[in-house]
C-alpha cells in the first residue's frame, strides 16, 4: 500500500475566495494545525484518515487534497517521466477508474485537457509495465481523482480525496432561481454574530439553503453525513469499517434538542415546498419553521437574534425601480420590526444596497460565482437608542 495511506503529510484544502478565515476555524476545530494559507487554500498536515474526516466535517471547503509527492520537471517529457515513477498500482485498482485534473503555469501547456491526457497516458504506461492492464480513465469525478499543480519547474501531485466538489452538501434536489452554493451559505452564517442559541430568521428563503445550513450548524450535524460518495472511497487506503466508525462517532455528537428558533419565510408556495423537501433530505425539517408570507410580515420573536436577507441583485445594468423599492422595504422592515437584532443583507449590487437606508456596521466580502458580493451587517438597537441611517 502506498505511504500516503499511513503517514502524515501535507493536506491542502481549497475554498472560494474570502472564505479562508471560516475554513481555518473549521480545520482548527477538527484538531489540525494551520501551516499556511493563500487567498483560496488552507494548508495543514494530517493522515489519509484525517482527510476523510475533513471531507465529512467541513462546511466551507471545496476540495481536500492529500499530497502524493512533489518533484521538479522543466519540460512536459520530464513531467511524464516523473509521473511514471509514482506507484499508481498501490493506490488504485487496475480494473478501476480514475480522472486527472490540473492547473499549470508552464509555457509548454496551452491546454489543460492536453496536459491531463499526457498524465493519464503516463499512468497507463506504468500500469501496463507493472500489471499488463490499466484502469479506465475520463473526466468524471465520481471515482478516484488526482490533481496536478505545475508551476515553472515545480510540480505537486495530489489525491483529491473529495472527488466531486464539497460545495454541494448533497441535500438540495430542488433549486429555485439563483440559489446560493451550500458552502457559501455556511460561510455567510459563520460570518454573522449568530450564537446558535438565539433566533435565526431568513425571510425570502427561496430553496431554503441558508435556513438549512443554520439548522445543520445548530445541530452540529456534519454536511458530509448527507453525501454518499467521495473520492477517497475509490482508492486502496479506504477502510469501510473504519469509515463507518468515524461516521458513528460524528452522529453521536449531533444535538437533537436544538435550542434556536429557525424561521424561513417566502411568499412563493413553490419555493417553500422546495425548501421543505430539501430540509427533509438534510434531516433538519423538524428544526425549521417554514411559513408562507410576504417578507415584511415575517414574525420576529422578541429579544436578540439575526435576520438574513439574500435579495435579488438585479445583475442587469441599471437597477429596476421594483428592486429599489424592495431594498427600501427591507430597510424599513429592519427598522420597524428587528429591534435588538443584527440584520444582514447579502448582495452583489451596492447601488441597490444604498436604498436600504441604514449605515452598515460592517461589510464583509464574498464571491458568489463570478459576482463580487458583500454581507452588510446592521445593528438594530433596542429601546430609545437611535438607529444610524444615511439619507
Amino acid at each position: 500500500m502506498h505511504p500516503i495511506f499511513n503517514t502524515a503529510r501535507p493536506i491542502v484544502v481549497s475554498c472560494s475566495p474570502h472564505i479562508v478565515p471560516y475554513l481555518k476555524a473549521e480545520i482548527l476545530s477538527a484538531g489540525l494545525t494551520i501551516e499556511n494559507e493563500s487567498n483560496a487554500t488552507v494548508h495543514t498536515i494530517g493522515t489519509f484518515d484525517d482527510a476523510v474526516r475533513l471531507n465529512l466535517c467541513l462546511r466551507t471547503a471545496n476540495h481536500v487534497f492529500l499530497l502524493i509527492r512533489k518533484f521538479k520537471a522543466a519540460t512536459l517529457q520530464q513531467l511524464s517521466d516523473e509521473v511514471k515513477k509514482v506507484e499508481w498500482e498501490e493506490m488504485i485498482p487496475a480494473d478501476g477508474y480514475f480522472s486527472i485534473h490540473s492547473i499549470s503555469e508552464h509555457p509548454e501547456v496551452t491546454n489543460f485537457m492536453f496536459l491531463n491526457m499526457k498524465i493519464k497516458d503516463a499512468v497507463a504506461d506504468r500500469f501496463m509495465v507493472k500489471m499488463s492492464k490499466r484502469p479506465d480513465s475520463g473526466s468524471e469525478k465520481n471515482k478516484a481523482v488526482f490533481f496536478l499543480h505545475w508551476k515553472k519547474e515545480e510540480a505537486s501531485l495530489y489525491l483529491d480525496t473529495s472527488g466531486e466538489s464539497l460545495t454541494k452538501h448533497g441535500y438540495r434536489k430542488i433549486s429555485m432561481k439563483a440559489p446560493l452554493q451550500e458552502s457559501l451559505a455556511a460561510a455567510i452564517i459563520l460570518a454573522t454574530r449568530w450564537d446558535k442559541n438565539s433566533p435565526f430568521i431568513n425571510p425570502m428563503c427561496g430553496s431554503g439553503t441558508l435556513a438549512i445550513e443554520a439548522a445543520l450548524i445548530a445541530s452540529n450535524k456534519p454536511p458530509g453525513l448527507i453525501r454518499e460518495n467521495f473520492g477517497f472511497m475509490h482508492v486502496f487506503g479506504f477502510d469501510e469499517k473504519k469509515f463507518q466508525t468515524v461516521k458513528k462517532n460524528l452522529e453521536q455528537k449531533i444535538i437533537h434538542d436544538v435550542t434556536p428558533l429557525i424561521i424561513a419565510t417566502d411568499h412563493d408556495r413553490k419555493a417553500l415546498n422546495a425548501a421543505k423537501e430539501n430540509a427533509a433530505l438534510a434531516g433538519v425539517i423538524d428544526l425549521i419553521q417554514f411559513l408562507q408570507c410576504e417578507f415584511n410580515v415575517t414574525k420576529i420573536p422578541e429579544g436578540k437574534g439575526v435576520i438574513i436577507f439574500n435579495p435579488p441583485y438585479g445583475e442587469r445594468l441599471g437597477a429596476s425601480e421594483e428592486l429599489k423599492h424592495l431594498y427600501s422595504d427591507i430597510g424599513n422592515f429592519l427598522k420597524q420590526k428587528a429591534a435588538g437584532y443584527f440584520g444582514y443583507v447579502f448582495t452583489a449590487n451596492q447601488q441597490l444596497a444604498k436604498h436600504i437606508g441604514l449605515k452598515p456596521k460592517t461589510k464583509k466580502n464574498f464571491l458568489n460565482g463570478s459576482l463580487e458580493c458583500k454581507l452588510l451587517e446592521f445593528e438594530m438597537y433596542e429601546g430609545s437608542r437611535k438607529i444610524n441611517s444615511e439619507k
